[in-house]
C-alpha cells in the first residue's frame, strides 16, 4: 500500500495532473530499490529496543498470528498490542520511546538578585561551606536561603578553591556511577564463570615488585605472574594469560577499583566479551576468595624465601608451587580435593595438558 502511495505521487502532481517524469525512470525498476533504499535507512537509524519492536511486527506480517509472534520473542500479548496499536509502516519513529521527561519541569526559585548574593559571598569566604554562608547570608541581609540553593549556585559559577581537583573528583563519581558492582552478580557453581583478581605489592630493597593474582571463584583453579609495573599494560597480558589458561570458556572478572584494571585492561575484556565487575570501595571482603589466596601465596611461598626481584627468576619458582597448588594441596574449601580436580573431574587425563598450559603462560614472560 505505501509502495502504491508512493507510486501515486511520483505520476501525479498536487492538482491530480500526469507528472512529466524524467528521462529513462522506470517504475518497477527505479522505484521499488528507491524504497527498500529508504526502507533500510530508516531501519538503520533506529534504536536498538526499536530495531527489536520492528521484528517484532516483521514476524507479525509474516504469520498473522499474535500468539505465535509472542511465544516466539518471549514478550506479553499486552505488550505486542501497545506497540501494533502505536506502529506505522510509513513511520518507523512510532516504535521509539516517548521522552518521559516531565512536560513542566521544577524551575529554581531563586531570584537573580540572591543570585549576584551568593556569588559575592562566596569569593569573599571562599573556603567556607555552604552551611555558614547560609547563616552569613541570613545575618547580612536578613533573608532566608537554603544550603541547597548556595550550592547550585557554587555548582553554576564553580567558585571552588581548588577547580581542577573539584572536576576531577566529579569525573571520578560520574565513572563510579557506570560500574557494576560485583553485589549485582548472582553466582554461579561453574569454572570459569567468574575469576577473582587482585595485584600483591612487594617492597624489597628500594624496589617495588607486583604479582597480578588470577583464581577460579568455584573451582579455586589460580595463575599468578609477577611484573615489574602496576600498569594496565600489565593488567591486559595477564588478562590473556588467564583467558588462554581457561581455554576461553571465561564469563566474568572481578576486580577492585585500581587505575591497572582500566585502560587496556578494560578493553581487552570488551574484546573478549567478558563481564566486567567491581569491588566496593574499601571492601575487602567483596573479593574473598582470592584474599585468601593472597595469603595462602605470601604464607606457603613468599614467606619461606622464594622471592627474587628478577621475574624470570621467580616466575619459574613460582611455576613449581602452582602446579603444587592446582595438582597437589588438598582445600579445604573443595572438600579437601583439589582445584584440577573439580574443574575437570578427571585429573590424571587432565593433569599433562594443564601443566603444560601453566608452564607455558608463565615462561612466555
Amino acid at each position: 500500500m505505501y509502495l502504491i502511495n508512493m507510486a501515486k505521487r511520483i505520476i501525479f502532481n498536487n492538482q491530480g495532473r500526469l507528472r512529466i517524469l524524467p528521462w529513462g525512470f522506470h517504475l518497477v525498476e527505479d522505484l521499488i530499490p528507491l524504497y527498500r533504499m529508504v526502507d533500510d535507512l530508516k531501519r538503520k537509524q533506529l534504536s536498538k529496543e526499536a530495531k527489536l519492536r520492528l521484528q517484532w511486527m516483521d514476524h507479525y506480517q509474516k504469520t498473522k498470528n499474535v500468539s505465535l509472534t509472542c511465544r516466539h520473542f518471549g514478550i506479553s500479548r499486552q505488550l505486542f498490542y501497545y506497540w501494533l496499536k502505536r506502529y506505522d509502516p510509513k513511520n518507523l519513529y512510532t516504535l521509539e520511546d516517548k521522552d518521559r521527561a516531565p512536560k513542566r519541569q521544577r524551575q529554581r526559585e531563586i531570584t537573580p538578585e540572591q543570585e549576584m548574593r551568593i556569588v559575592a559571598l562566596r569569593k569573599q569566604y571562599l573556603r567556607y561551606g555552604k552551611e555558614k554562608l547560609a547563616i552569613i547570608y541570613q545575618t547580612l541581609y536578613q533573608e532566608k536561603v537554603s544550603s541547597w540553593k548556595i550550592q547550585k549556585v557554587i555548582e553554576k559559577y564553580k567558585l571552588y578553591y581548588h577547580p581542577q581537583k573539584t572536576a576531577k573528583i566529579a569525573r571520578k563519581r560520574k565513572r563510579a556511577l557506570k560500574k557494576k558492582r560485583i553485589t549485582e552478580l548472582a553466582k554461579k557453581n561453574k569454572t570459569g564463570f567468574l575469576i577473582c583478581l587482585d595485584v600483591i605489592v612487594i617492597y624489597w630493597n628500594n624496589l617495588k615488585r607486583y604479582i597480578f593474582t588470577a583464581i577460579d571463584h568455584y573451582s579455586k583453579l589460580a595463575l599468578a605472574v609477577m611484573y615489574k609495573s602496576k600498569s594496565s599494560f600489565s593488567a591486559e597480558d595477564f588478562l590473556k594469560r588467564i583467558y588462554y589458561l581457561f581455554d576461553g570458556k571465561i564469563e566474568n572478572l572481578q576486580t577492585d577499583n585500581g587505575s591497572e584494571f582500566q585502560g587496556l585492561f578494560q578493553r581487552a575484556a570488551q574484546e573478549l566479551g567478558l563481564g566486567h565487575y567491581f569491588n566496593r570501595p574499601k571492601t575487602p571482603k567483596d573479593n574473598p576468595v582470592n584474599e585468601r589466596f593472597n595469603r595462602t601465596l605470601k604464607e606457603e611461598f613468599l614467606d619461606l624465601g622464594n622471592f627474587h626481584p628478577d621475574p624470570g627468576v621467580f616466575n619459574k619458582r613460582l611455576l613449581a608451587w602452582l602446579e603444587e597448588f592446582i595438582f597437589k594441596r588438598p582445600h579445604e574449601a573443595l572438600g579437601y580435593k583439589t582445584p584440577i580436580e573439580i574443574s575437570c573431574g578427571q585429573p590424571h587425563l587432565s593433569k599433562m595438558y594443564s601443566s603444560d598450559t601453566i608452564y607455558r603462560q608463565i615462561t612466555h614472560l
